[in-house]
């Protein structure tokens, strides 16, 4: 995790070391406010580092570190409010904000970080595969409030889809990774594992990304993360008129909630995902509440396990529609 402990000066980094020694694997987030004692939430619990607390200069620190001492190449990061830094991990920020025309034009005076720690979970969408599949993959729409692994998800099916399983030959897949968090690309290469067949545009506005990944690269599947813009819907009607499967994610509670939502209208109206799975936050992620189909009708039966990289502690029946699996 050296990539999160260079982004601290050195007494904050020696004071997160000691506390987390070798529990990496269970850290979800590390937050740091300006003179309060640092949080430490692990998959169970939270700690508290009260021996020592953040002044301005670690801030400034911590702001040089994430921007390479170059504040105007992070300009469309502060708007947005996080970065994205090597392995995938998002770094979220608050302070004072400049606005210009009402609209948001920067975060001055970062006082507030949020490290949110990317983890790759090899298997996890092993139980959503009869449900995605059916002598082809179906358009399928990931929802899940913040923190129910909404992008581990996307990111296992991503390999899966790209490598092939069972009978099932892998396809060529792209990933529109505007957030640079399913791949983790460090200068175009990735880091996580994305499969055999997998393309990636990284950095790049999926609105614009996904006609451009059809043109240059001809996907059988396109990966896209939190859509909700106007723009995105547009851009996924189109990729869907040119004949491509896409699986996507999106923030939301429930189906109820989004349907409310003006720019994902088009979505129901039209029947687009064929497959809608609602995620739950639980101690580990992306972990399954519901599987809907195009029709809203919950089609998931927690009686069984499925063998083969699930989690022993997650059981899920296939419910027939994949016999052999």
């Amino acid at each position: 995790m050296e990539e999160i402990l260079r982004l601290f000066p050195l007494e904050i980094r020696q004071a997160v070391e000691a506390r987390i020694d070798n529990r990496w694997n269970i850290l979800q987030e590390i937050r740091i406010r300006l003179d309060k004692p640092m949080e430490l939430i692990f998959d169970m619990k939270t700690e508290w580092i009260g021996n020592y607390r953040p002044k301005k200069q670690d801030s400034q620190f911590i702001v040089n570190q994430l921007s390479e001492f170059s504040l105007y190449r992070m300009e469309d990061e502060l708007r947005e409010g996080y970065i994205t830094i090597e392995g995938g991990h998002r770094v979220g920020i608050a302070g004072k904000v400049n606005t210009l025309n009402g609209a948001v034009k920067a975060i001055q005076y970062i006082t507030f970080f949020n490290i949110r720690i990317a983890k790759e979970k090899i298997g996890a969408a092993i139980p959503v595969l009869p449900y995605i599949y059916d002598s082809n993959y179906l358009n399928t729409l990931i929802i899940g409030a913040p923190q129910t692994g909404k992008t581990t998800l996307i990111r296992d099916i991503t390999r899966i889809i790209a490598t092939g399983w069972k009978k099932v030959e892998a396809k060529k897949v792209g990933v529109i990774d505007e957030r640079s968090e399913i791949a983790a690309s460090i200068k175009g290469v990735p880091q996580h594992d994305i499969g055999m067949r997998t393309d990636v545009l990284d950095a790049c506005p999926k609105a614009e990304g996904l006609m451009m990944m059809i043109r240059s690269m001809s996907p059988d599947v396109l990966i896209v993360d939190e859509i909700g813009s106007k723009q995105d819907i547009d851009a996924l009607m189109e990729a869907l008129n040119a004949g491509v499967t896409i699986i996507c994610s999106i923030h939301g509670r429930d189906l109820d909630e989004l349907r409310k939502r003006p720019s994902l209208q088009i979505l129901f109206d039209q029947k687009v995902f064929q497959r809608m799975i609602l995620l739950e936050k639980q101690l580990k992620p992306a972990q399954i509440k519901q599987i809907y189909d195009q029709n809203g009708v919950n089609i998931l039966q927690k009686s069984r396990y499925l063998t083969n990289e699930v989690d022993r502690s997650t059981s899920f029946h296939r419910h027939n529609y994949m016999d052999g699996f």
